[in-house]
């Protein structure tokens, strides 16, 4: 928590001085007393690379001198995924509209240069001619908290479908059958 933004803004600027030659790697937004911060290298994808992880480190013991304490258990990420066998067609369709150009269709995924709408990647799935659920979450949460935030999912009405892909992902579906995936780093 960022208690005023006036120190908000003093700890970006600290930053900022550590992260210059760095900074197409970090993203900031500040809202309702939060400051998050992302860092990750923008190369045919999105990739956590050695240089972000030494920026995270820098940038950690730059809060803990000021006083500010990071909370991982409350990283999230939403990518939404496309069951399709068409991912030639549609890939293309998905990137100029969310984003504005084809340019930002990157291997199996649409990724929005300014971040304003969540990534989008194609799951490879067979031709089929029944209809059947093609859109799905992929939710990503810190190790810490996922199990716990899959507990409340079910508490709240839904269930767990598939656990082999655990901890990298438990499949839940909702109380109507529709899907999601609670993804962690682990086992990767």
């Amino acid at each position: 928590m960022i208690p005023n933004l006036a120190e908000a803004v003093d700890f970006v600027a600290a930053v900022a001085k550590v992260v210059e030659g760095d900074s197409p790697h970090l993203e900031m937004r500040l809202a309702h007393g939060v400051l998050d911060l992302s860092l990750c290298t923008r190369e045919d994808g999105l990739w956590v690379t050695r240089t972000d992880i030494d920026l995270a480190r820098k940038i950690g013991a730059i809060a803990q001198a000021n006083g500010l304490k990071a909370d991982p258990s409350a990283v999230t990420q939403l990518e939404v995924g496309l069951d399709t066998a068409h991912e030639d067609k549609v890939g293309p369709f998905w990137s100029v509209l969310l984003t504005g150009s084809s340019d930002n269709k990157i291997s199996d995924s649409v990724f929005d240069p300014t971040s304003r709408v969540p990534a989008i990647w194609f799951q490879n799935t067979r031709d089929h001619d029944i209809p059947r659920q093609r859109w799905h979450f992929d939710l990503w949460l810190a190790p810490e908290v996922a199990d716990e935030r899959i507990a409340a999912a079910v508490s709240a009405g839904g269930s767990v479908i598939d656990t082999s892909g655990a901890p990298s992902f438990t499949v839940l579906a909702d109380p109507d059958g529709n899907r999601v995936c609670v993804c962690t780093a682990m086992g990767r």
